[in-house]
């Protein structure tokens, strides 16, 4: 059975514009096409959309998107590579909490000191007008510099 652009974006939770640009990216094999030119896609390139929405709510990339798209491609082999790219990406979510767990900090920082006047004394203006404003600017202990800068 063949499906429309539309079917399979439907399907995969995307708009029809992702589909296209996930086929140009080379993410999905270009499709056949009806008489009228429509784009006719199989069920298993509804199944690859999917596989690619989800790696991408998962925060990955597409160029490592492409690299487990193509083990994918190859069920047979090891899944030593899948699993030190999945590694390599909580390594990266769990920075990013960390990084946001900061934002969250230097956020809470400026709104308490805020003593609702006027925005000539506003500290949150003055911290995100000087830099050196922010609680831990400067302390290379920190893994992430307090106003957000990673």
């Amino acid at each position: 059975m063949l499906f429309t652009i539309g079917h399979v974006a439907k399907s995969a939770g995307c708009t029809v514009q992702a589909v296209r640009y996930y086929e140009q990216a080379g993410l999905l094999p270009r499709p056949e096409r009806s008489n009228g030119n429509q784009r006719l896609y199989e069920r298993a390139a509804v199944e690859r959309l999917s596989f690619i929405r989800h790696a991408r709510d998962l925060g990955f990339t597409l160029d490592v998107i492409r690299d487990l798209l193509s083990l994918s491609d190859n069920p047979e082999q090891p899944c030593d590579a899948a699993d030190a790219i999945a590694r390599a990406q909580l390594v990266q979510v769990e920075r990013r909490i960390e990084h946001l767990k900061a934002l969250k900090r230097e956020l809470r920082r400026m709104v308490a000191q805020c003593s609702g006047g006027r925005i000539s004394d506003c500290r949150v203006i003055e911290a995100l007008n000087d830099h050196a404003n922010c609680a831990g600017h400067g302390n290379s202990a920190s893994t992430l510099d307090q106003c957000g800068d990673p």
